[in-house]
């Protein structure tokens, strides 16, 4: 064989490696959304799930839309969104979250919906339904800190304790130290609100940042992710300690270990659902070991923000929804049983 002849075959040799590489099958179930909704005007980024107990069908998507001139838009469960429960002129707000029943006083409670306005340095409270601000305004945060770029919130996240009936922020920041990049707040009512420091805890890989944060109430664990490092997880009752129980699941993704929602089965069964981002695909973790139980593609891109509730919403979701972040600036929403089952035949 001649030179020429043996460069051309290894061509050829390495050209038939590649394509075969390239066309090796994803053998990642992949499922296609029931719903998408509506496009927001910049950059969507993180949902939330209110539950109207009510009418469980008038539920509502809350997800926000990352820009100087954002905003947290209203969606219905067809995806349309409702104008008169939207909130506009956020100044680049990242992470929302939604908590149940805030005691005001022996006969009165609210639902709160709470929001990062990065620009701002500060955190927004509002009412659920009637999407009243009761923050005057905004809460600054990160207040104890010099460097301006350790100031910006991005990550958020409510605690109701049942330990001592208490309901609590947690926030993280775009920018942070190696320790103590989350700060927990109490939120108080006596006549107003306020928000009340009352810890700093978390650690920080310095890789790329912290964003995702969520927490399982009924068994007292935050977590969040350390995105090109592990999932980390911390006790939420402050009088437990800052020390951390694990940091998990690294291995399982391709980079950027982004939004995390806990779907629960019953008070300790269930799991934790993680965009795996750059690999476009979502991991599923038992919820009690935090195992990995493996991976689905739910068809979106570049996906930040995810939220999950396993109650019924009516006919149109009667086994639960998840609702993920698309970088198509909107969110496709999908019933759970639909996900749970594909899970469970892999």
């Amino acid at each position: 064989m001649t030179y020429l002849n043996k460069q051309l075959s290894n061509i050829f040799l390495t050209s038939i490696i590649f394509l075969t590489s390239s066309c090796k099958k994803d053998n990642t179930p992949k499922l296609t959304p029931d719903v998408i909704t509506e496009q927001t005007a910049n950059d969507s980024d993180d949902p939330a799930i209110w539950i109207n107990s009510k009418n469980p069908e008038k539920s509502i998507i809350f997800g926000t839309d990352k820009n100087t001139k954002g905003a947290i838009y209203a969606f219905d469960l067809d995806g349309k969104i409702i104008q008169e429960k939207s909130i506009y002129n956020v100044k680049r707000p990242n992470n929302v979250d939604i908590s149940y029943n805030f005691q005001l006083n022996d006969s009165t409670s609210l639902d709160l919906l709470a929001f990062t306005e990065r620009e701002l340095q500060q955190v927004r409270l509002f009412s659920i339904p009637n999407m009243k601000a009761i923050d005057n305004g905004g809460f600054k945060v990160f207040e104890d800190e010099e460097n301006i770029q350790f100031k910006l919130p991005m990550g958020i996240a409510f605690y109701q304790s049942s330990k001592n009936n208490k309901t609590y922020l947690i926030v993280g920041r775009k920018e942070g130290p190696l320790n103590n990049y989350l700060y927990q707040y109490e939120i108080i009512f006596d006549e107003k609100f306020s928000l009340k420091l009352v810890r700093k805890f978390g650690q920080f890989s310095g890789k790329k940042e912290i964003e995702a944060i969520a927490v399982d109430n009924e068994l007292g664990f935050i977590y969040y992710s350390d995105e090109q490092h592990c999932i980390r997880k911390y006790h939420a009752e402050p009088n437990k300690g800052n020390k951390e129980i694990s940091c998990f699941g690294g291995k399982q993704f391709k980079s950027d270990i982004e939004g995390i929602a806990i779907a629960k089965t019953n008070s300790k069964a269930g799991y934790l659902i993680v965009s795996d981002q750059q690999r476009g695909t979502f991991n599923f973790f038992d919820r009690q070991q935090n195992n990995f139980l493996g991976a689905l593609n739910l068809s979106t891109t570049q996906t930040d923000g995810c939220e999950v509730t396993t109650s019924s919403l009516g006919n149109q979701f009667p086994n639960g929804l998840f609702v993920a972040m698309n970088d198509d600036r909107n969110f496709f929403l999908y019933d759970l049983k639909k996900i749970t089952n594909t899970l469970k035949k892999k």
